[in-house]
């Protein structure tokens, strides 16, 4: 039940943005703290759906997803 309360509240703050995406006349600019939840919630979410859920494209969550994994795994620190 937990989890299905869960899914539904991200579900629902998912899909925030997409409303205010519409009332917006400029491009979107989304900083490395923005891009952080999409990316790390895009392996959770089936890939046919994302288009749905998240307010950019698969390809550029795909790329944002992939920086994320390569700064944790980097080891020149």
């Amino acid at each position: 039940m937990i989890t299905s309360l869960l899914y539904r509240a991200t579900r629902a703050l998912l899909s925030v943005p997409a409303v205010l995406r519409r009332q917006l006349t400029s491009p979107i600019r989304y900083e490395p703290a923005d891009r952080f939840w999409p990316a790390a919630l895009s392996s959770l979410i089936p890939r046919r759906r994302w288009s749905s859920l998240f307010p950019v494209t698969p390809g550029t969550l795909l790329a944002w997803h992939r920086r994320l994994i390569a700064r944790k795994w980097d080891y020149s620190g």
